[in-house]
């Protein structure tokens, strides 16, 4: 039978085996944190390797993704469905084992990390939801949704602020089943972090509300487990275990310094770890005693079982609320769901109402929040502008449970929980700000744009608009940038009808976030035939046409209005012109190139209008095109002066119009 020390030396030298030979990677946070690893994977966590996605399973999140081989050792040694020759391929192309751990490329991995604290973040909104899901659907002698959230953390991610946004409401929130394990090895890649990072960060904690377990040997297995052990009596806050490592363990010439942080040992230091560690085998070589040491899959079948068990039971006895929860945890629509967004949308579209698109946002909230049980929804601060609440929508406050959320001024932490709350399963979360503070949330919506995960954004305030807040606050690039962010879809709609077909699109994207981008101002409601509504869903569309049109003026948001009045001027002076609001970019980009060329036909001059930056817009009108568009920042002052002093009048339309004939 394998010691714990040689079960421990295999993650060594299987993060050492795959660095060397990709030549590239980081081997001292696999090596420093073996026997963490160790006590956590193979005594305590609750997983079946056979079944990666098993509902209550307990979520293991990697934070300091640069370590990745130590969660691809983990995976392979315990059973998972990730062989050796994909370890061998560590960092090349097509492989199950890229430089960071990738969300849906090897199983077990629950999230994608690397950009140093939102695995953290990510592991706050899986532990939340975990909290929300357990008061819906347990019910006495009924626990089926009962598991942990652990994290392993390095001190990159301490010093990210996103983590401090997202650790104080975890303790907030009294998040009682999330623990982490801090790497407190000193290193980062620069060297020692005495010099750039003296917090206290025990006592930081304590005041977020953790439970904090300081100056645990994080290479002594026993005093490892004890802590974890104490952490799971403290049942009314998270805890942080502050583990003493030395990076690069087992190394004898580079543990304990940053050379062994982000860099292959060599063929000599190499050589030495094996000789060090007494490690006999040939690279990759795992001797079958150790592999018997480490696999989960019978136990991990048994735990499953217990569950699967506890899960029949419950069904037996709350038959709804089962089919429920296997709805929701399956990411499936209910079974009324086409009816009820076709009534929806035919009761929008009749009443016709002229309000802010912000305000049609939140009516379609409450049109769809019914239907939706799974709906989690909240804001950064800023509730009462962005409209994302609903009538019977309930905040979480403290320690309460809910279905709201109030962020506090965190739109980076807001985001990434999200996208935590959509990897764990079983809700749909939005989240709204304004879309100038899209930028500070930014590398979390590219996380879930990379990641393919269902997480919606609610960007009010969307333009000069804005107004007398001024240009800090008046967004002109940001629309423009969002759309270019790869499998983002972005919605920005003209009305309360393109609004509800928008959000509807968006629940209904399981394989990617959206965006919706709304006005402050109210915007006039537009008539549409049947044929128009549905079309809304294909992202682009005639809204206004005209026989044998000369001019194609395309529009989104707020200027559709104007193109609309646009077109009455340029029809009544012989050219005959055609509308076409575009409401999604992306959604049209993606259809038949025979749609897109009956809704922008060849050979007809175009003319773009948006209230942002004009160069996203070439795209569709080409360089002999007309943008009248916003290529500076914006001013304070009101939004009726702002826009004519930017050229959003009809008068500049029409001319920008004719130059271009």
């Amino acid at each position: 039978m394998a010691t714990r020390a040689e079960l421990c030396n295999a993650i060594r030298m299987l993060a050492v085996d795959a660095v060397q030979k990709a030549n590239s990677g980081h081997p001292g946070a696999p090596m420093g944190m073996a026997e963490i690893a160790e006590v956590l994977w193979n005594h305590q966590l609750r997983h079946n390797p056979a079944n990666p996605k098993w509902a209550d399973r307990d979520r293991f999140v990697f934070s300091n993704g640069h370590g990745s081989m130590l969660l691809y050792a983990l995976l392979h040694l315990t059973g998972y469905d990730l062989p050796i020759d994909e370890l061998k391929k560590f960092r090349q192309l097509h492989s199950k084992t890229p430089g960071h751990p990738e969300y849906g490329y090897a199983p077990g991995i629950e999230t994608t990390t690397g950009p140093l604290g939102q695995g953290i973040t990510n592991a706050v909104g899986m532990a939340l939801s975990e909290k929300l899901l357990a008061h819906e659907f347990n019910k006495p002698g009924h626990e089926i949704v009962n598991h942990y959230t652990y994290v392993f953390l390095g001190d990159g991610c301490m010093m990210e602020g996103i983590s401090h946004e997202a650790c104080a409401l975890a303790g907030t929130w009294g998040l009682g089943k999330l623990i982490a394990f801090y790497d407190d090895n000193g290193i980062s890649i620069d060297g020692h972090v005495e010099a750039w990072f003296t917090d206290d960060t025990g006592k930081r904690f304590e005041a977020y509300n953790w439970h904090v377990i300081r100056n645990v040997d994080g290479h002594n297995s026993e005093a490892v487990e004890k802590a974890l052990q104490e952490a799971k009596t403290v049942t009314d806050k998270p805890t942080l275990i502050i583990c003493k490592t030395v990076i690069g363990k087992g190394s004898p010439n580079k543990e304990g310094t940053h050379d062994v942080h982000g860099a292959a040992l060599g063929d000599a230091e190499v050589k030495a770890t094996r000789e060090h560690l007494g490690w006999t085998h040939a690279p990759f070589e795992i001797p079958k005693d150790i592999y018997e040491g480490w696999d989960c899959r019978t136990k991990g079948q048994g735990l499953e079982k217990l569950w699967s068990n506890k899960f029949a039971e419950y069904k037996a006895a709350f038959p709804k609320e089962a089919a429920e929860f296997e709805r929701r945890m399956k990411s499936e629509l209910p079974a009324n769901w086409k009816e009820h967004i076709t009534k929806a949308v035919a009761a929008i579209n009749e009443k016709g109402e002229t309000v802010a698109t912000r305000k049609a946002s939140q009516i379609a909230i409450n049109a769809l929040a019914p239907a939706l049980p799974e709906f989690l929804g909240g804001s950064a601060d800023l509730t009462g502008s962005n409209l994302t609440n609903w009538t019977g929508c309930h905040h979480i406050k403290g320690t309460s449970v809910g279905n709201y959320i109030s962020y506090g001024v965190r739109e980076f932490g807001m985001s990434a929980i999200m996208n935590g709350m959509a990897l764990h399963g079983g809700l749909l979360p939005f989240g709204g700000t304004f879309l100038m503070f899209s930028e500070y949330a930014r590398n979390a919506l590219r996380m879930a744009a990379l990641m393919k995960i269902r997480v919606i954004w609610v960007f009010t305030h969307d333009s000069i608009g804005l107004g007398e807040d001024g240009p800090t606050h008046q967004p002109v690039e940001q629309t423009s940038t969002l759309r270019m962010m790869p499998n983002m879809d972005v919605w920005r709609p003209c009305d309360t009808t393109e609004t509800l077909v928008g959000w509807a699109a968006s629940v209904e994207r399981l394989n990617g976030p959206s965006c919706h981008i709304l006005s402050r101002q109210n915007l006039p409601f537009q008539k549409r035939s049947q044929e128009q509504i549905d079309a809304i869903r294909k992202g682009g569309y005639v809204l206004a046409d005209i026989a044998n049109p000369k001019m194609v003026l395309i529009a989104t948001g707020s200027e559709i209005g104007l193109a609309m009045e646009a077109k009455k001027v340029l029809d009544g002076q012989g050219i005959p012109t055609r509308v076409v609001s575009m409401p999604c970019t992306n959604v049209f980009d993606r259809q038949e190139q025979s749609y897109k060329a009956s809704v922008l036909p060849k050979g007809v001059a175009r003319v773009a209008i948006e209230a942002g930056v004009g160069d996203f817009w070439r795209k569709y009108v080409g360089l002999e095109g007309g943008v009248v568009g916003i290529d500076t920042f914006g001013e304070s002052a009101p939004a009726p002066e702002l826009f004519k002093h930017f050229g959003f009048t009809v008068e500049n339309v029409v001319n920008t119009a004719k130059a271009v004939l």
